[in-house]
């Protein structure tokens, strides 16, 4: 049959299915695709967590990428973008006020949900790419089927291990009765670490007594487990008070019903490390400062997505440029009046300290003012600074 099928003898249709398909297709198309099956496989290098490439070009030489294949492909919701208008640094009388920026690719803005006030299950449609940040952000989209707009359909920023099916829900109002039989929902909003411990058992009551406290202890604590099981997932927005000591949160809000301003980077979290008796939460900031908190504030469960963001490589200047950033050029390059370290013979900026092009110092010279204006005392909210010179090399 494979001799008769070469020699032409056989037709499409005694040839099978997919000799059908085969003729079906035109030699373009599949000429086209095992074209770019094969260069796909000879330049792509897939390692453990990141694509690199063969060196064919020396753009692809160092170039390294994470790898995200539940990323979606396609475009944004449009009615959740905004176009964003290209500035150049430069503020409103055309002075360049931030350097390096300028060109790059059009792209818009994702408007993004930072205070999650529609209560409810939400189902994460996609996981997608954001031009404008270095997390990933997520899709959702509401069960009510009242919901409309942008009640409806939201962007949220993403958390570490998210993906597209799973549901998130929103407890900023609290947590609504019924979510678990037996559990006074009332007592538990209103008291701080209340998550954490069930009732302890009362020494020095008769058996009854103890007995019945005993039955009301492990069912509390049967609850307390199941409400945790249910509320603490990532991608879940709680009150502080609501959220045990030692939960890695993000998108923390400073105010009870302002945004989450707090810890949104790639793979960045904070941590819950205490609640006090009065109206705040120690939480430790991913720099290692611990800060007062209001126990109304918000925040999310969880860690940011993308934490391999800031191990990439973009491999040539020309992938900054398309980012819409400009060349940097070093100040003993420049001109005297252009920076302090510009002019003179050869490559050196003489005898003077480095400086920026402001003439700031730039090694190890001290630009803040202490006192009330400077960082000692300069915020009254802030536990413990985060780590500086010897403190930060010795973590």
């Amino acid at each position: 049959m494979l001799a008769a099928l070469r020699r032409g003898l056989l037709g499409p249709a005694a040839a099978g299915p997919s000799v059908r398909a085969y003729a079906t297709t035109s030699k373009y198309a599949l000429r086209k695709l095992a074209k770019k099956r094969e260069l796909d496989e000879v330049m792509s290098r897939e390692n453990a967590v990141f694509k690199t490439y063969k060196p064919v070009s020396p753009g692809l030489r160092h170039l390294r990428r994470p790898l995200n294949p539940h990323i979606w492909e396609g475009r944004p919701v449009l009615q959740l973008t905004i176009p964003k208008r290209k500035s150049g640094g430069r503020n409103s009388h055309g002075r360049i006020t931030v350097r390096h920026r300028g060109g790059g690719h059009k792209q818009r803005i994702r408007t993004l949900d930072f205070k999650r006030n529609e209560p409810g299950v939400h189902d994460v449609v996609r996981i997608e790419y954001d031009p404008g940040r270095s997390a990933h952000i997520a899709l959702l989209k509401n069960r009510n089927p009242d919901a409309q707009g942008v009640h409806k359909w939201s962007y949220i920023v993403a958390p570490e291990g998210l993906r597209a099916g799973d549901e998130v829900q929103s407890f900023r109002q609290g947590i609504p009765d019924g979510l678990v039989p037996g559990l006074d929902v009332t007592k538990l909003n209103n008291q701080p670490g209340a998550m954490e411990n069930a009732p302890a058992v009362v020494p020095g009551s008769s058996d009854e007594e103890l007995l019945k406290q005993l039955e009301q202890s492990s069912s509390q604590s049967l609850a307390l487990g199941l409400l945790r099981a249910l509320t603490l997932k990532p991608g879940n927005v709680l009150r502080l008070r609501l959220i045990p000591i030692g939960t890695v949160i993000h998108n923390i809000a400073l105010l009870p019903t302002g945004p989450g301003i707090l810890v949104r980077s790639a793979g960045s979290a904070a941590q819950v490390v205490g609640h006090e008796a009065s109206k705040y939460t120690h939480v430790r900031l991913q720099s290692g400062e611990v800060r007062k908190v209001l126990q109304d504030c918000c925040a999310t469960v969880g860690r940011v997505s993308n934490p391999l963001w800031k191990n990439r490589s973009l491999g040539k200047a020309g992938r900054a440029r398309w980012l819409g950033r400009r060349p940097s050029v070093r100040g003993v390059a420049m001109n005297a009046n252009d920076h302090p370290h510009g002019g003179g013979r050869g490559k050196s900026k003489s005898d003077k300290h480095p400086v920026s092009i402001w003439g700031w110092g730039a090694r190890g010279t001290r630009t803040r003012k202490p006192g009330p204006k400077g960082p000692k005392n300069s915020n009254k909210m802030v536990v413990r600074e985060r780590p500086r010179g010897k403190a930060k090399r010795s973590n």
